[in-house]
């Protein structure tokens, strides 16, 4: 009898992460794309390390399935990521991957999990506010040309059949997008820290004070960074140091006193 082969199992994370990091800030990727985003950010922030998410159907997991909702990615991923869970961490989300870490932190909350100590938010309005952004509304032409544009600011040119995978991953997410919208505020155990962009034209800083909502009372910090809708890839020096500092703060509020 042929032995019984176990599943593969799933790489929910780029690497494993380090046993001797003081804390690990878990990045989630922006639609349309997979953890290479992260590419030319360092590998540490302050005392956190950074850890790329790597969601279905991108990447390296590119012949899986697509998570099809928030809730779902977030059932699966909350699990996924327990054992890594056992010092001070973060999330990270910009636009579409905030609302994945909120979900995500979210579900851990009702799971009674360990939650986010920090919450960065850049650039995406609140889940009771949404769906919002003219991502939502492109058909299959304009999507294709803002891939293209994505796939250069990342690096590299693009390459068709490339583009066309991405360009599927990229209306599943925004579909997810588009499903996910709280009937209010839901407020979580954590504390948030809300990064706009001087220059984006895509979600201004303003549109982004609803998340003061979802945050215990006096929790919420809100920052307003110099750059346009991407600038995050680049991980510039302003974004890097309020990772840091936020980072730091939860080490310290965890320290024994």
């Amino acid at each position: 009898m042929t032995p019984r082969q176990n599943p593969p199992k799933k790489k929910w994370l780029l690497r494993t992460p380090r046993v001797d990091a003081a804390a690990r800030l878990f990045c989630f990727p922006y639609s349309g794309v997979g953890a290479s985003m992260y590419n030319r950010w360092p590998d540490r922030v302050g005392p956190a390390e950074i850890c790329r998410i790597q969601l279905p159907g991108r990447e390296n997991r590119v012949r899986e399935e697509h998570f099809g909702t928030y809730e779902a990615m977030a059932d699966q991923l909350a699990q996924a990521l327990l054992p890594h869970l056992d010092r001070p961490f973060g999330f990270f989300g910009h636009c579409g991957g905030a609302l994945a870490a909120f979900a995500t932190a979210h579900r851990l909350a009702e799971l009674s999990l360990p939650v986010p100590n920090l919450l960065f938010v850049s650039s995406q309005v609140a889940p009771q506010e949404g769906p919002y952004g003219r991502y939502l509304a492109m058909d299959e032409t304009e999507l294709r040309t803002e891939l293209e544009g994505l796939t250069r600011l990342m690096g590299s040119e693009p390459v068709p059949d490339l583009i066309d995978l991405g360009l599927n991953v990229m209306t599943a997410d925004l579909a997810a997008n588009r499903a996910y919208r709280t009937p209010g505020p839901v407020v979580l155990p954590t504390r948030i820290r809300l990064l706009g962009w001087r220059d984006d034209q895509e979600i201004q800083p303003e549109r982004m004070t609803g998340w003061a909502a979802c945050a215990p009372a006096g929790q919420c910090e809100r920052r307003v960074l110099p750059g346009d809708h991407h600038a995050f890839l680049r991980a510039p020096g302003p974004l890097v140091d309020e990772l840091a500092d936020g980072m730091a703060g939860a080490v310290a509020a965890a320290a024994p006193r």
